[in-house]
């Protein structure tokens, strides 16, 4: 038989090391879903429950593997379905393409059933290239194209396939006039520094402060002995933005934390002290987080240009890899003899890691929600990936979950969408199938898409080599990360009807399609339940009842703003008083006096 446009796509997958593509079929990609059968399954077409789950998928397998994801969906609502997950990749610079189909070629402009304008749903989303595919002389080059694109510019890119040239005899260019040529598939790689100039200038504004605080994102997790080295010569302390958690390891003492709402209180007054600040691949967005414009000299390194000088007024701007730029920049770099700042910063670090501790063994009702990723942090496997979904599980993520040794982690960071971490430790295990891999849900993420997608890693798992792979749903009946944001931002109190979840649970649920369960209402069982699904020979879910009125306070939160919030809740909470008790507890951790 003759080699269809479709087996063509896949023979050109594989050959740029494709191992699998999160999709989901449909009459739109029939000729595609054809051409996996006659290629057993190579590269493995991996089954999702919804077209948005396979986008998440190829998202964290992205994140977590440094390779493109590859997700598929059929025309129409299948394409539609892709958005939210293709945003996630934009929003957070992933390499994702994802492989479209369309509405035959001679049915367009008709008002066929599902025929969509794909080029203008997906304009924005895959700005950075784009293409529908309707001779089959286009490929490879489209199809390389939208994987170079995709690696190079850290962004997804989308290439539309019509149903019926799915299905024609693959013709390859005959490169002449009109046909493109494309090259064999490879992964070029290159340093980009800056001028040493701009480099000198940044040493002189590094070694003229006294208080030098670094900020570290994702684009600096290539350069960890250079910030290392960094931080040592400039007695820095260095915070981290989520995207960026796991660049720096939790256990190094002058590592203040997260930054931002979500963050810690040594960041907060890191930020809050400091006359020089380093930005290391980070873009942060909320600037009333960094120093007081004014107050600090700052200099910033980053890959992109559009993101330098963007959150903070910076005074040089090194347009290069983190790596490389912080190689040219370390032999400028003064020692810093005067040890005052980064003892203050690792005392303050320390206090926090004390207060966090006490935060997170207060009695709740049923289970502190703090105590759930602070028993996980006791014992998480230093190799472990450790996804978070966006609610107030994010918090405890953020402030309770110290990083150490290889230990990775990523969430929605800019996106922040809910249902991302169920697919995402899909995608994880994909792209790491011999480490343990663990979900931080809550339990609005669970039953929005995490529910449904047990299904996909009940069916899926025994491609997996280590079968740790921990769904912690934090079960508290309530969308509550709203519900905080209802009382703090707009001093209204929780709404029921549209905050209260229905009842389920995610322990029997589990145990219906094959995984494990746990459920855990009594706080004393909890870090036996967490030992017990890190050994599991089988993914399990640890469906833990939490208290939700322990209240997410971040650390720069006064006792006048939480007055001002208690006023409000007062008003109408149906349990309002347990509330109040549950915030003053937990401020009051960060008043007890250390024991250091």
């Amino acid at each position: 038989m003759s080699e269809t446009v479709a087996d063509h796509v896949l023979t050109r997958l594989r050959e740029w090391d494709v191992e699998q593509v999160f999709a989901y079929p449909g009459d739109g990609i029939n000729g595609l879903v054809t051409a996996f059968g006659a290629a057993g399954n190579k590269p493995r077409f991996v089954q999702t429950r919804h077209e948005e789950m396979a986008a998440f998928a190829a998202v964290g397998y992205a994140k977590l593997s440094g390779r493109p994801g590859v997700c598929m969906a059929t025309s129409g609502p299948g394409a539609i379905h892709l958005l939210n997950g293709l945003y996630d990749a934009k929003l957070d610079h992933v390499p994702v393409v994802a492989i479209v189909g369309q509405t035959a070629r001679s049915a367009m402009g008709g008002s066929y059933q599902q025929e969509v304008d794909l080029q203008a749903l997906f304009k924005d989303v895959a700005s950075e290239y784009l293409v529908e595919v309707n001779v089959p002389e286009q490929l490879p080059n489209a199809l390389d194209r939208a994987l170079r694109t995709a690696i190079a510019q850290h962004a997804p890119t989308a290439l539309i396939i019509p149903a019926d040239l799915q299905e024609e005899t693959y013709q390859p260019p005959r490169h002449e006039f009109k046909h493109v040529p494309s090259s064999p598939p490879d992964h070029p790689r290159a340093s980009v520094i800056p001028p040493s100039e701009e480099v000198a200038r940044a040493a002189e504004v590094l070694n003229a402060g006294e208080k030098v605080a670094i900020l570290i994102g994702q684009g600096a997790r290539n350069a960890v002995t250079e910030l290392r080295e960094v931080a040592g010569l400039t007695g820095a302390g260095v915070a981290k933005a989520l995207l960026g958690k796991d660049v720096l390891p939790d256990d190094l003492p002058y590592v203040t934390g997260s930054i931002g709402l979500l963050g810690t209180r040594p960041t907060y007054e890191m930020m809050r002290d400091c006359d020089t600040l380093l930005i290391v691949g980070s873009n942060m967005p909320y600037a009333q987080f960094l120093p007081e414009f004014g107050q600090a000299r700052a200099v910033q390194i980053d890959i992109d240009p559009r993101f330098l000088g963007l959150r903070y007024p910076t005074e040089v701007n090194l347009l290069g890899d983190a790596k490389g730029t912080l190689q040219q920049l370390i032999p400028l770099l003064e020692n810093k003899t005067e040890r005052g700042w980064r003892e203050r910063i690792e005392k303050h670090v320390g206090e926090w890691q004390e207060t966090v501790t006490r935060q997170a063994m207060l009695e709740a009702d049923p289970v502190n929600p703090m105590r759930i990723v602070h028993e996980l942090s006791e014992r998480v496997p230093e190799n472990a990936i450790i996804t978070a979904d966006s609610g107030s599980a994010t918090n405890w993520y953020a402030r309770n979950l110290r990083m150490r040794g290889r230990m990775r982690g990523t969430l929605s960071g800019t996106l922040a969408t809910m249902g991302s971490g169920v697919p995402y430790a899909i995608g994880a295990k994909f792209a790491h199938p011999d480490r343990p891999v663990i979900a931080l849900v809550g339990d609005g993420a669970m039953q929005m898409n995490g529910m449904a997608e047990l299904l996909t890693i009940a069916r899926y798992r025994e491609l997996w080599a280590d079968q740790r792979c921990v769904i912690c749903v934090f079960h508290n009946g309530d969308l509550n990360q709203v519900t905080w944001e209802l009382r703090a931002m707009g001093g209204a109190p929780k709404f029921e009807p549209s905050q209260s979840l229905p009842e389920v649970s995610y322990a029997d649920f589990a145990l219906e399609v094959g995984l494990g369960g746990i459920a855990v209402d009594d706080p004393t069982r909890l870090g036996e339940a967490w030992d017990v699904a890190l050994s599991a020979d089988v993914p399990t879910v640890l469906d833990v009842r939490c208290d939700p009125e322990v209240p997410p306070i971040p650390p720069h939160a006064t006792f006048e703003q939480l007055k001002s919030m208690t006023e409000a809740v007062l008003k109408g909470e149906p349990d309002a008083w347990h509330l109040v008790t549950q915030g003053l507890k937990t401020k009051m951790q960060e008043l007890l006096p250390s024991r250091r």
